[in-house]
């Protein structure tokens, strides 16, 4: 049975333990907040932008640490999955590491690429898994694009485009603070760059266009230059919409002998062939996204079993995930391409 310890009992903190409820061989056994109404289960202000509507939570049997030191000092504890705003994930990861625990950490990996370099190089010294919580690819709309592309049945990427759309957020001031989250064009676009890089490899330089508040980047258009013969990429990221404007995300995939379509907000997962052929595949999971988290924790879980890095979770993806993010911040406020090394 691996033993969880999830840190920071906000929104994210609350959909990882409503999804290790779902779990096999494995089980959330302490927390650690540093609100004492989070720690005797009182979690009614971790409200997101999905899932269920929080309130009072059951903890019994499970311990409450006010003192993050504490917690890692547990010997009861396998796994500490880090679920606080992104500035301060680099001292807990650093701190569980080495304390001899094994990783998982919500995306982003942290604000800088020079943060995420140490926490990986900490984790390859220490000989624990690093383990960043990017769910992306497993939504199962995500993980059948990544599945048909990775097979090559119908041939490479020829050119795609990704969008992720949400309205200004009245649930989290924290995603509009770059120095905290690094912004919209982090928090929320690093899900895009995450996929991008998953499926497309990662790009020589990028172009992008976007608006600029407060110094972060709300709202960004994306193109992803690989070179001769790469494929046409684009993406388009942001929180700039009124209130009302519903949570969507989707792409267009243009494969050699397919197209793949898919829209959350009207189209379901699409798939044209050279055939003349139009299909919708049949999906496990559904439209709950709590199957997703769990699926993403599970495959930690088998991770901490098997002593093995989940190629969906590696550390290595999510550090470059956050270099394109900040490349592509850089283009935004620079006017012009930016190499990505």
């Amino acid at each position: 049975m691996v033993r969880i310890g999830i840190v920071g009992i906000g929104f994210m903190g609350r959909i990882h333990f409503l999804a290790s409820q779902r779990l096999t061989g494995a089980k959330v056994t302490a927390i650690c907040s540093r609100d004492a109404a989070k720690r005797a289960g009182d979690w009614r202000n971790t409200r997101g932008n999905f899932g269920p509507e929080p309130g009072q939570v059951d903890l019994t049997g499970v311990k409450a640490y006010a003192d993050l030191s504490e917690m890692l000092a547990d010997p009861d504890i396998d796994l500490i999955d880090v679920c606080t705003v992104t500035d301060q994930h680099t001292p807990i990861v650093l701190a569980a590491l080495k304390a001899g625990k094994h990783v998982l950490v919500e995306k982003a990996i942290a604000l800088s690429p020079q943060d995420a370099d140490a926490m990986v190089a900490a984790a390859k010294s220490a000989g624990k898994l690093l383990m960043v919580a990017h769910v992306l690819p497993f939504f199962p709309e995500f993980r059948f694009a990544a599945e048909v592309i990775s097979g090559g049945l119908y041939g490479k990427v020829v050119g795609a485009h990704f969008k992720r759309v949400i309205a200004k957020p009245d649930w989290s001031a924290d995603i509009g603070d770059a120095a905290k989250t690094g912004g919209p064009a982090v928090d929320l676009h690093i899900h895009d760059t995450h996929f991008i890089g998953l499926v497309c490899g990662v790009p020589k330089h990028v172009f992008s266009v976007g608006t600029v508040e407060s110094d972060a980047v709300t709202y960004l258009t994306t193109s992803y230059l690989y070179g001769p013969g790469g494929p046409a990429v684009t993406c388009s990221s942001g929180a700039v919409s009124m209130g009302g404007r519903p949570f969507v995300h989707g792409y267009e995939i243009y494969l050699e002998k397919a197209t793949l379509l898919y829209d959350s907000g009207g189209v379901p997962l699409t798939m044209l062939t050279a055939d003349g052929r139009s299909t919708q595949p049949e999906l496990a999971g559904g439209g709950d996204a709590l199957s997703a988290f769990s699926d993403e924790l599970q495959a930690a879980v088998t991770g901490v079993t098997t002593g093995t890095e989940p190629a969906l979770l590696s550390g290595q993806l999510a550090r470059d995930a956050l270099v394109l993010c900040h490349r592509e911040i850089e283009s935004v406020k620079l006017g012009k391409p930016v190499a990505i090394g």
